[in-house]
């Protein structure tokens, strides 16, 4: 592994625009996942252990440097800038307001990654609202196996099936600024759920492990692209 060059990028907070939204300071340097909090009546807030236990395992496999906690932020929020990768989920509606889209337009477009889980339920939502975002894109679908190779490690590359909803195929789509990777949408897949404490949805191990795999290389990638 690459241990001190992710050490380093783990130090890097995303920095807004200039005079626009103040960089606040972290208590802490180590690595977090921030759990995007948003308006309509989705459950933005389920399973809560998911982010902590992904955490956990990035410190055991990769030994990367984590503040295994769960933490949510608003978008109008401006710690939202201090976090480096941000986790969206949930089973419904999804609504961003128009001060909310341009600083959700601006984390993205200033360093920011943020990873999207349909929970099952919220996939016409989220695609509207991400329309608003970068009105000009639609997301793109990405070749499963090969979204998020990692050279030199052992962590899932293959989009998994972790749970069933429409029995339909597992896809990841992407949205890009400037030929960067700045949004990972997966739908039919719903690897957070593996994520999750073992008796919240009472998944075999071999998935939760699968789902932990594929979600620590989803993080690694996008601290070293």
């Amino acid at each position: 592994m690459r241990a001190s060059v992710l050490t380093l990028l783990l130090l890097t907070c995303v920095h807004p625009d200039q005079g626009v939204y103040a960089q606040q300071p972290r208590v802490s340097s180590a690595f977090s996942i921030a759990r995007l909090k948003y308006s309509g009546g989705g459950d933005w807030y389920n399973d809560p252990s998911a982010e902590v236990n992904l955490l956990l395992f990035l410190r055991e496999h990769a030994g990367l440097d984590v503040a295994p906690k769960y933490e949510f932020v608003e978008i109008n929020s401006e710690r939202m800038f201090s976090y480096s990768f941000l986790f969206m989920t949930g089973h419904g509606n999804v609504v961003f307001s128009e001060p909310e889209v341009r600083r959700l337009r601006s984390y993205l477009q200033n360093g920011g990654f943020l990873f999207v889980d349909d929970d099952y339920g919220m996939d016409q939502a989220f695609r509207r609202e991400m329309k608003k975002v970068f009105p000009a894109q639609d997301l793109v679908e990405l070749p499963s196996a090969t979204a998020f190779i990692i050279s030199s490690t052992s962590f899932l590359t293959v989009l998994p099936k972790t749970h069933e909803h429409d029995s339909k195929a597992p896809q990841g789509y992407g949205l890009f600024y400037n030929g960067r990777l700045v949004v990972y949408y997966t739908f039919e897949s719903n690897p957070s759920d593996g994520w999750a404490d073992p008796d919240v949805h009472n998944d075999p191990e071999a998935k939760r492990q699968e789902a932990l795999r594929f979600g620590s290389n989803i993080v690694l990638w996008a601290l070293t692209h």
